[in-house]
């Protein structure tokens, strides 16, 4: 029973469309038929309101670090459950016909939860790339990868001092690696947009 709550709770707050219900409440527009059609953040940006580009961003990244907390508080042995199952709520919500975003800003919200640390790490990756590259999917990919690998040496480093320490932690490296899979399969026709230089760059 408790797998079943985790997973409801978690898929539904992670499948709550907030780029769209705001373009729609603000703009009276759908979404999905602007630029890339996607519902995230970077696709709001294009209509041109920052405003609601932000404001979705934030939404975004609440609704992956909710059901985190509950599961943290009530369901410590499922947390991971939690985790990816608001990541596929975004990725593939039944409201929508499981045609969802890309998932980045929920990874944001969860992983701000599982550790603040490499939540700011993966901000400053994000950004450092974004700057130099001018492509969301670019640094989304890219940090998303630093994260896995920074938490890879930090594991390894705790356990060559404290391998107890391990048992205590709210995640391991295993759960990032997912989502780091996860994002590169989500951002599968972005990478095939840069191999065949077709990719926009996102003007800010």
């Amino acid at each position: 029973m408790e797998y079943l709550i985790v997973i409801f709770f978690s898929y539904f707050s992670g499948s709550i469309p907030f780029g769209i219900i705001l373009t729609k409440l603000f703009t009276n527009q759908d979404l999905r038929k602007i630029g890339s059609g996607n519902i995230g953040a970077t696709n709001v940006l294009r209509t041109g309101n920052k405003f609601l580009a932000i404001t979705t961003l934030i939404f975004d990244v609440i609704k992956g670090s909710v059901p985190i907390i509950i599961a943290r508080e009530y369901f410590q042995e499922l947390i991971e459950l939690a985790c990816i199952f608001a990541f596929l709520g975004h990725v593939f919500p039944v409201w929508l016909k499981f045609k969802g975003g890309k998932g980045v800003a929920t990874y944001l919200g969860i992983i701000t939860v599982l550790s603040i640390q490499l939540s700011v790490l993966f901000i400053f990756t994000w950004v450092v790339v974004f700057l130099i590259f001018k492509y969301s999917s670019v640094s989304s990919i890219f940090a998303t990868l630093t994260v896995f690998v920074v938490s890879i040496l930090r594991e390894t480093v705790i356990s060559s001092y404290s391998p107890s320490m391990l048992e205590s932690a709210n995640f391991d490296s295993k759960i990032l690696f997912t989502f780091f899979i996860l994002i590169v399969f989500t951002h599968r026709k972005n990478i095939l947009n840069l191999k065949n230089k077709k990719e926009n760059k996102i003007k800010i």
